[in-house]
């Protein structure tokens, strides 16, 4: 751990031991660490962990091994009111006898504030999340959306040492999802503010967190950046999960002969490349497996250049953008163009994929091996 971080978790795990069932190993030795003013969200499918592991820094879930820290001081052990941390509840948790004035000025009443500064801000938090217009009513009389909002201020107006964010916008409509999505960045960033974000929605983790946390089976899978999440994933999991449409998959077998490396697939057909177009590292890793996962973002895949062909399967034109599903060796793959493409259903359509556009992966562990024709 190091006290230059805000939040430490050095080999955190937490098993659930339900009466006449199995033990449930939610969350399994996981490390990582927040820095000062940085937001970092949890990312994964329901069950990944994320959710415990957000509960264990709150205190309201106890650790079964490991430590947590928040600047440098060990909390684990302590009671959730002594952590210093401040959490917004997907399941709002609002005080029903109180205004969604006193809702949020509520955290604020042991700091003991003069009224014209818990007043402003109060006001200035409301404005942020649009609900100035509903401060003075019961939250029994506002709608769900409303309630999470006045939650997600409730957190945000205190002078906490942590934010935890849980879904804080799940309940939202979209645009306005989108609107508050940029304030609340600006918000965090402006005032430095150090949160830990549990989200299952990427949009939501890539517009809001400085780096993600991809978690899968309790197991964190790799903490990253969202660029590096989608230009350099740690394994095959990190890069079929990060990303939409999914990463493209296929299994290949390398072939070195002739100055050229070639990947081969079922039916024939292979990606074929000049050695000079692929790291020479990279050759001599290839040269000792006989197969390889070949992994390539939609994005990536240029039509109507001749490498190789598939069989269109769909054509879709979304307004914006085509994405076309394509058959090729036995295997469903998408592309993604910025203009409208000319391809029918049944027919055969020729495509490229540049070497520096690869990722290639253990086909046993699904562990990296290269990603653009450069070694890990």
């Amino acid at each position: 751990m190091s006290a230059a971080d805000v939040l430490s978790l050095d080999a955190v795990d937490k098993v659930y031991r339900p009466r006449r069932r199995e033990p449930v190993h939610a969350v399994k030795g996981l490390s990582m660490e927040v820095r000062p003013g940085e937001t970092v969200a949890l990312l994964g499918s329901s069950g990944c962990g994320k959710t415990s592991t957000l509960r264990m820094i709150a205190g309201f879930e106890a650790v079964t091994n490991g430590a947590i820290a928040i600047k440098g001081r060990p909390i684990h052990q302590l009671p959730p009111a002594k952590r210093n941390v401040a959490m917004a509840f997907e399941g709002y948790s609002l005080y029903p006898p109180l205004t969604v004035r006193d809702n949020i000025a509520f955290a604020l009443k042991s700091a003991r504030l003069p009224k014209a500064e818990e007043g402003r801000r109060v006001q200035d938090v409301a404005a942020l999340l649009e609900i100035t217009d509903i401060l003075d009513r019961y939250p029994s009389s506002i709608s769900g959306g409303q309630q999470q909002r006045a939650s997600l201020g409730r957190a945000l107006v205190r002078e906490a040492d942590l934010y935890l964010l849980d879904e804080p916008m799940g309940q939202l409509e979209p645009q306005l999802r989108a609107i508050l999505r940029g304030r609340l960045k600006h918000y965090l960033r402006e005032r430095r503010m150090t949160s830990v974000l549990v989200t299952h929605d990427q949009t939501e983790a890539n517009a809001l967190a400085d780096r993600i946390a991809v978690m899968e089976g309790g197991v964190l899978q790799q903490i990253a950046t969202p660029r590096e999440l989608k230009e350099r994933p740690a394994n095959l999991f990190v890069g079929t999960f990060i990303g939409e449409p999914p990463m493209n998959v296929l299994e290949t077998r390398p072939e070195q002969a002739n100055g050229r490396i070639r990947f081969a697939i079922a039916g024939g057909q292979a990606f074929d490349y000049a050695e000079s177009e692929v790291a020479p590292p990279l050759r001599a890793a290839l040269a000792a497996r006989a197969a390889v996962t070949l992994g390539i973002r939609p994005h990536a895949i240029h039509l109507g250049q001749p490498r190789l062909r598939a069989r269109v399967l769909s054509n879709q034109w979304l307004g914006d953008q085509t994405h076309v599903a394509a058959e090729i060796a036995g295997r469903l793959i998408v592309a993604v163009a910025h203009q409208r493409v000319a391809a029918r259903v049944g027919e055969e359509i020729p495509f490229d994929v540049a070497a520096s556009d690869l990722h290639l992966f253990d086909s046993q562990s699904g562990a990296v091996i290269a990603h653009g024709g450069r070694p890990t």
